[in-house]
């Protein structure tokens, strides 16, 4: 409200009542719903698009003019008038009809915009993109409106005959066609190659918080469709689970302009949420996250989620997420971002630690963290880490500056090959430990691809305190929840951004019994240092005789 404030008091800025007027009228009198019956706009809907359409400024152009003649020109100065608002972001409840909000928009710039316009639909996937366009087919089908009914009047057969009895609006294989302007509304799959340069003038982008996108699909239209005067990006979604992505940069940029530190007129933000998870209890809180509630989605559908949020705790995260704006850490990102914020520089010279050792993926990573059990209750966390040449010359840019950083801090060992050298490993790591002056006391390990390193440990430091540790719910769950307990106390003491990254990427899976076990599927996403101190913490509470 503040920023519409904002907009009211600013004497360039100007507001017009009577084109969201039009624009109601015509969704009104033509469109209809998917299934066909008549299309009353919602309230919600009418404020929306107000934002859209209500807010313009002026412009100063120097425009070419042809002399009467017909023989040069000169140019002229002439004021345009010009939209304010080009991006509209909504994040808003499932249930709250945003992809007929999107058809409303998509089919009022492609109707009653005289100019040939190219209209794309996007969403994670096909079958999403096509739920915007549905209604439209189907009010092409009914044309109820004047408008529709001249529109649709005629025969697409008719190529040859006269241009007067030919269809001039009909849904084709390339998508919605308007033939009198050459308008066109298409799907296209949601990726950065495909949606880059295309210089759409209208652009919708539904779902893109909901699908676990890596690029952000936004910022990719808006290069094609800047190239445009008056364009339009209009994108939907429900909040989503999925941490760390596209979705959570562009988020971050919206808060930044809803208080006031980023100045974005040409932004328009609707976002609702709930502003904690206590308010899930109260019903009349409800409409916070979904202002259509009661219209688009009943009460009693929040009720059943709500009910099955309390007794089946694998879909709570998703429940709270896609119907109340709540996006949970607890179940899918295992650390919460303050649990991985980097200690102060420390050093645990001649301090007794267990060793965790991950080598499962040998031809990429092979991580061992140490841990040092100190007063208090806190533990203090050192890793080292080793990676293949082969693999660091793979990386795409960004990661590789990532890795860099962490090579520069030591974290992470460069060694030359295509596949990593256990026997090397070994060597580097003993030296590393000879030279810090750590005194490991036990050692535990993830049995796969681990045998020839073992073995060695066993025949130079004795079998004495080494742990195998099976990868699994049943041995990891335990020592998971602790260590979540250790991280929430900030008892976990490390100073490496190796660390914060591995803790930040790691997801755990839980069952409906509440059992725990990290999610490694994501070969991109580095969680093996997280998966070492796992097991040196499992050895160190397998030998608390060593430590005494």
């Amino acid at each position: 409200m503040n920023r519409i404030d904002d907009l009211i008091a600013n004497p360039g800025i100007y507001y017009d009542d009577k084109a969201v007027e039009g624009w109601i009228k015509y969704c009104e009198s033509e469109l209809t719903l998917t299934d066909g019956s008549d299309l009353c706009l919602l309230d919600s809907f009418k404020l929306w698009g107000e934002q859209v359409f209500g807010w313009y400024y002026f412009v100063e152009r120097s425009v070419y003019e042809p002399n009467a003649d017909g023989h040069g020109g000169h140019y002229v100065t002439k004021t345009i008038k010009k939209r304010l608002i080009n991006k509209q972001y909504l994040i808003v409840g499932r249930g709250a009809a945003k992809s007929l909000y999107d058809s409303c928009v998509q089919s009022y710039f492609q109707n009653i915009d005289t100019s040939t316009t190219d209209q794309i639909v996007t969403a994670p996937t096909v079958r999403q993109s096509e739920e915007v366009l549905t209604p439209i087919k189907t009010a092409i089908t009914r044309a109820r409106g004047p408008l529709f009914k001249f529109l649709t009047e005629g025969s697409l057969q008719n190529t040859t005959g006269s241009k007067a009895n030919r269809v001039k609006l009909a849904s084709t294989k390339k998508g919605i066609e308007n033939f009198i302007t050459g308008s066109i509304i298409r799907i296209i799959p949601m990726s950065i190659d495909k949606l880059q340069s295309l210089r759409c003038k209208i652009a919708t982008v539904d779902e893109w918080l909901s699908g676990d996108i890596r690029e952000d699909p936004i910022g990719a239209i808006e290069q094609g469709a800047s190239k445009n005067d008056d364009w339009l990006i209009t994108a939907t979604s429900s909040e989503g689970t999925v941490r760390n992505g596209a979705g959570d940069t562009i988020k971050m940029e919206l808060m930044d302009i809803l208080k006031g530190d980023y100045i974005n007129p040409h932004v328009s933000i609707w976002w609702y949420k709930l502003d904690s998870v206590d308010e899930v209890a109260y019903p009349e809180m409800w409409m916070k996250a979904n202002p259509n509630i009661g219209k688009t989605v009943t009460y009693e559908t929040y009720q059943l989620d709500v009910d099955r949020a309390e007794k089946a705790p694998a879909a709570r995260n998703d429940i709270l997420a896609k119907r109340f704006g709540l996006p949970m850490e607890g179940y899918t990102y295992y650390f919460t971002y303050e649990e991985t914020l980097c200690h102060p520089h420390r050093s645990f010279w001649q301090l007794p630690c267990a060793l965790g050792g991950d080598l499962s993926q040998g031809d990429d990573f092979c991580s061992f963290t140490f841990l040092f059990p100190l007063r208090n209750g806190r533990f203090g966390v050192k890793t080292r880490n080793y990676i293949s040449s082969r693999t660091l010359n793979k990386l795409p840019a960004a990661m590789r500056i990532k890795y860099e950083q962490f090579m520069n801090e030591g974290s992470l060992i460069v060694l030359e090959g295509t596949v990593l050298d256990m026997m090397q490993v070994y060597e580097d790591l003993d030296d590393h430990i000879v030279r810090c002056g750590y005194d490991v006391r036990c050692f535990g390990y993830d049995p796969y691809n681990a045998k020839e390193f073992v073995e060695r440990w066993a025949a130079e430091n004795g079998p004495f305190g080494i742990e195998k540790v099976i990868q699994g719910a049943k041995t990891e769950s335990v020592p998971l929840g602790e260590l979540k307990k250790l991280a929430e106390d900030r008892l976990l003491i490390f100073d490496e951004e190796l660390m914060t990254y591995a803790m930040g990427n790691c997801i755990a899976m839980e069952d409906t019994n509440g059992n725990r076990k990290l999610l490694k599927k994501r070969y991109e996403q580095k969680i093996d240092a997280v998966a070492a101190m796992m097991d040196a913490y499992i050895a160190y509470k397998h030998n608390p005789e060593a430590f005494e």
